[in-house]
């Protein structure tokens, strides 16, 4: 499955609502409250100046697909959060996931992405881990992990 990243530009998060059953929320956040509330959304967990959001469409155009990059530590630092990927995308889409997020990233200026990743997710884990992601820690059964983006210029 080809997946082509579209950045949120709106803000809008209906297509998010529309494909995330209520059942995982709590995997995506587990602070949101369920059912999906989008003013909440906005107010507390994409409501920083710097997140940018983007959804993932299939080769159909259906979105299939959702990420925010925060500004992490420093502003070359983009921080990976509120990863989903419905479940007809699932299986195999992983490298291309972990593709496009690098992708939006550097589009961003970013020189590195960060993220967390619960232990017991071990297909996200092992993912991250094979796209290159480096383990900085493991505390309170979440991973912190890195990845130093290659300049494309210079590359």
């Amino acid at each position: 499955m080809a997946l082509t990243l579209h950045r949120n530009r709106e803000g809008d998060l209906a297509p998010l609502a529309a494909m995330l059953p209520p059942e995982e929320i709590p995997l995506m956040n587990p602070n949101a409250k369920v059912p999906f509330d989008e003013m909440e959304w906005h107010r507390k967990w994409l409501g920083e100046l710097d997140d940018v959001s983007y959804y993932l469409r299939d080769d159909a155009g259906r979105d299939v697909g959702f990420f925010a990059l925060r500004v992490g530590i420093g502003p070359e630092v983009r921080h990976l959060t509120y990863v989903y990927l419905s479940e007809e995308a699932r299986g195999g889409a992983a490298s291309e996931l972990t593709e496009r997020v690098e992708q939006a990233a550097r589009d961003l200026g970013a020189l590195a992405l960060t993220l967390k990743v619960e232990l017991d997710n071990a297909p996200a884990l092992n993912a991250y881990l094979s796209a290159g992601y480096q383990e900085l820690s493991r505390r309170q059964g979440t991973a912190t992990m890195r990845l130093d983006l290659e300049d494309e210029r210079t590359g």
